[in-house]
């Protein structure tokens, strides 16, 4: 009974945070993709210094955990450049620049995995290599890219957490201040665990329906 009350006090506060959560999340990735997509494009091109910029991109933003490149955004880059940054849009980059460079992957793998001669097709037929990339292998692409793209929304919705630090107050952060008040460490945590298991229950389920639409 304790914890069902304790579940109802704390359920606004939380939700406020998972709404925050799901905000960030869906605006951050839809930016990534399209990072992604751009970068992925790049690394399959015969651009070699595009391709170098590219991969420097890459494993920089690979190479460093999201947590510096979070407090790079929001603390180093102001105060260099001297001006403000909001926490919210300094979590919306910090989340867009990481994930875009693993997407960036996905769709560099998943366009090489389409056979040469879907591409070499398209061109007999006259269309221009952008015109056969776009309507010929990038659909064909995509289909095999959805449980990557949705595993990396997963990874990223779990990782605004991190974005806690900075200030944002996300489903974690929201879960810490409800714990600062009540001193419920336990059992909010396990109401904020619930929340997240719950979300990304749904995103799974989403994904595995999306997959037998296109099958």
């Amino acid at each position: 009974m304790e914890f069902i009350q304790l579940f109802k006090e704390s359920f606004p506060s939380l939700l406020e945070g998972l709404a925050m959560t799901i905000k960030i999340t869906v605006i951050a990735l839809i930016i990534a993709i399209i990072i992604g997509l751009v970068v992925g494009l790049i690394n399959v091109s015969k651009n070699k210094g595009l391709k170098a910029i590219a991969r420097i991109y890459i494993d920089i933003v690979r190479g460093t955990p999201l947590i510096v490149q979070a407090f790079f955004i929001y603390f180093g880059l102001p105060s260099v450049l001297n001006f403000k940054i909001n926490a919210v849009i300094a979590g919306i980059i910090a989340i867009s620049i990481n994930a875009g460079a693993y997407m960036s992957e996905i769709f560099r793998a998943g366009i090489l995995a389409v056979d040469n001669g879907q591409m070499e097709a398209a061109r007999s037929l006259g269309l221009s290599h952008g015109t056969a990339m776009r309507k010929v292998v990038l659909p064909q692409a995509f289909r095999n890219m959805i449980p990557a793209l949705v595993n990396q929304f997963i990874i990223s919705l779990k990782d605004t957490s991190i974005l806690s630090v900075i200030g944002i107050t996300e489903l974690t952060q929201s879960g810490e201040i409800i714990i600062a008040s009540n001193y419920k460490a336990f059992q909010i945590w396990i109401m904020v665990a619930i929340f997240y298991l719950i979300i990304i229950e749904i995103l799974s389920i989403v994904s595995k329906r999306v997959e037998r639409c296109l099958s």
